[in-house]
């Protein structure tokens, strides 16, 4: 038993921690910004609320999709960024199949 939890332990530090890198939007340009993004996959960003300076926001943003979770998707969203006000990237949104998808239903004469 001493063997397994060893092995477990021994192993849990061997790997490395998978945490996303986190960035301040408004210190990066937007080509930075969606470059950043890009290479990383999904990056956390953080800025200032336009309305209230003194509230930080944040969110992930994704290169695509593939980076979001099962029943998400990537859609446009805007961040501020040191050289833009609205700079768009992709963030993962809860896929609604009742918005997206209409239903026709075929009538059998």
């Amino acid at each position: 038993m001493l063997r397994y939890v060893l092995s477990a332990l021994l192993i849990t530090v061997a790997l490395p921690a998978m945490a996303q890198p986190r960035y301040t939007s408004t210190s990066l340009s937007c080509a930075q910004v969606t470059a950043t993004i890009k290479q990383d996959g999904a990056a956390q960003m953080r800025y200032r609320s336009t309305r209230n300076p003194s509230l930080p926001l944040y969110g992930r943003y994704v290169r695509d999709t593939r980076f979001c979770r099962s029943g998400e998707r990537a859609e446009t969203v805007f961040i501020p960024s040191a050289d833009r006000k609205s700079c768009p990237v992709l963030e993962c949104k809860t896929v609604d199949r009742d918005d997206d998808f209409r239903i026709l239903r075929l009538r059998r004469d």
